[in-house]
């Protein structure tokens, strides 16, 4: 569950590491708490630096410490349960930036991902994971 102010780490190659949740993007049917799958506006609080060298080069950092950006959750420490009746959990918090056309800002995706992102319709980042869960 992501409320206001909750940071997540950034596991795709947009070039943000840490991000904090600041608007969650849904029905207000869970009273504004956000989970897997769910959209919402994040702030970069952390990210990588820019070389001169990197600005030049068609893989350049994409984002900026200060950028607000759109995001996806993909893993929570809440545990949520699925359909089954089994509960997952995962370590840490984390989120894969989107561009406004609800398209992913960066190619590749860094660590694993819950399957439940395929229900919700993020069938593009679950393929992009090295792991799903």
């Amino acid at each position: 569950m992501i409320g206001l102010k909750s940071t997540l780490n950034c596991i795709d190659n947009s070039g943000a590491l840490v991000v904090e949740c600041v608007n969650i993007l849904k029905n207000k049917v869970n009273n504004g708490w956000g989970s897997v799958g769910d959209e919402i506006v994040v702030v970069v609080q952390r990210a990588r630096p820019i070389s001169a060298a990197a600005q030049a080069s068609v893989n350049a950092v994409k984002v900026r410490r200060g950028d607000v950006r759109r995001a996806v959750i993909v893993r929570t420490r809440k545990p949520v349960r699925r359909p089954d009746g089994s509960y997952i959990r995962f370590d840490d918090n984390a989120a894969v930036l989107l561009n406004n056309k609800k398209e992913m800002l960066g190619t590749r995706i860094g660590g694993i991902v819950s399957a439940d992102l395929r229900l919700k319709g993020w069938g593009k980042i679950v393929s992009l994971a090295p792991r799903v869960v």
